[in-house]
């Protein structure tokens, strides 16, 4: 199967989609995607930059935006 045979296979399925969660989770797999390849074509991080996102990190965990393994497993298990 070609990409663009993929692709319109994705879509297509992706249209029937009813399940809020689903279609965010997805939302969120493209962005991150997408950013991982940026950074990919940007080059290694500088120390500055791995720095930061240790810093951002740490902040994210004392700040609470944090999902536990054992909810996101479970929030998994509910997809399908």
């Amino acid at each position: 199967m070609s990409i663009e045979e993929r692709k319109i296979s994705f879509v297509q399925e992706f249209l029937k989609l009813e399940n809020e969660e689903v279609i965010e989770h997805l939302e969120k797999v493209m962005k991150t995607a997408k950013s991982f390849k940026m950074k990919e074509e940007l080059g290694p991080l500088t120390i500055e930059q791995f720095d930061n996102e240790i810093f951002l990190s740490l902040k994210d965990s004392e700040d609470g935006n944090l999902t536990k393994a054992e909810d996101l497993k479970q929030r998994i298990l509910q997809w399908s």
